[in-house]
């Protein structure tokens, strides 16, 4: 994989992923930037969030399973020294339908520690946890 990414002025960047996406990063303006564009901490966050959301999507649908609705709320924590590496990232997983605990704690755990590439290129803690139709899972994986 291989991709540009342009500084378009100030703190400024976009790029043009391999994909065919722009993405346009800046700084907050009291960091000298324009606010033009995402940090790219965010996009770290929703990248961790994107790569696990689609493993879970495909594993359920593998065992025939279809949530009616999914969102992730991503938390991060970060250090407070340079380089302010994230230390923790915690994740929750809303998921509706009709889904088995055991096969939706399954997919997360497939996820969080085989499938997900963003997660494993991290040096973060990791950690999540899930609901299901609203129910929190007594578990924290």
């Amino acid at each position: 994989m291989k991709t540009k990414i342009t500084w378009t002025g100030q703190i400024a960047f976009s790029g043009l992923t391999p994909s065919g996406h722009e993405i346009k990063m800046d700084a907050a303006e009291e960091a000298g930037g324009k606010n033009s564009g995402a940090r790219p901490t965010e996009l770290l966050l929703h990248a961790v969030a994107g790569c696990t959301g689609i493993d879970i999507i495909l594993i359920l649908q593998k065992m025939r399973l279809n949530p009616t609705s999914f969102h992730m709320e991503v938390e991060g924590a970060r250090a407070e020294d340079h380089p302010k590496r994230f230390t923790d990232v915690h994740i929750h997983y809303a998921l509706e339908g009709k889904l088995p605990e055991d096969k939706v704690s399954r997919a997360i755990q497939l996820s969080k520690d085989k499938y997900c590439s963003v997660s494993q290129s991290l040096n973060a803690n990791i950690t999540v946890s899930y609901s299901i139709n609203g129910i929190s899972a007594k578990q924290r994986l």
